[in-house]
């Protein structure tokens, strides 16, 4: 880990880091978050019988779009060349919830974390546009990168 802000040069502007001189790696990041919700949403969604149609599938393809479109959406993002996305979401009844947990992976010269949180974002609010017309009051949580492998700072996790 640093000790400074890396998207600021010395005189205080924004930038996009340089990372020409980076090595190429595999990198992984993981991403997880939650969203609650009345059980009877949550039963709604189990039952394949939103309106809308099946939630958790379109969801997850919702997901994965998002990640590949990250660098349009944080302004210093660099744009990556995605080699793995996968998005699984889990439901727990004792909590009234949805919990979303996404993978990214690339071979690169930046990590993918971004593209983690942004996947894991997008899928929960999906789950939210989907289900709004029932339940106005869900709630977004615990959205955060659990783990990251590769480059210079290698492993980490929470």
């Amino acid at each position: 880990m640093t000790d400074h802000l890396t998207h600021f040069d010395a005189a205080g502007q924004a930038h996009m880091v340089d990372v020409g001189a980076k090595a190429e790696t595999h990198r992984i990041a993981v991403a997880n978050g939650s969203i609650r919700m009345k059980p009877e949403t949550l039963a709604l969604i189990l039952s394949g019988t939103a309106k809308k149609g099946d939630v958790l599938g379109i969801a997850r393809i919702a997901a994965i779009m998002a990640s590949k479109r990250t660098a349009d959406l944080v302004p210093l993002c660099h744009p990556l060349a995605l080699t793995r996305v996968a998005v699984d979401f889990t439901t727990d009844e004792a909590s009234s919830a949805v919990h979303c947990r996404a993978q990214v992976e690339t071979y690169g010269k930046t990590g993918v974390e971004m593209e983690a949180l942004t996947a894991v974002q997008v899928g929960l609010l999906t789950v939210y546009d989907m289900c709004k017309a029932v339940d106005r009051g869900m709630v977004m949580t615990d959205i955060r990168v659990t783990e990251k492998a590769g480059g210079k700072s290698g492993d980490w996790k929470a």
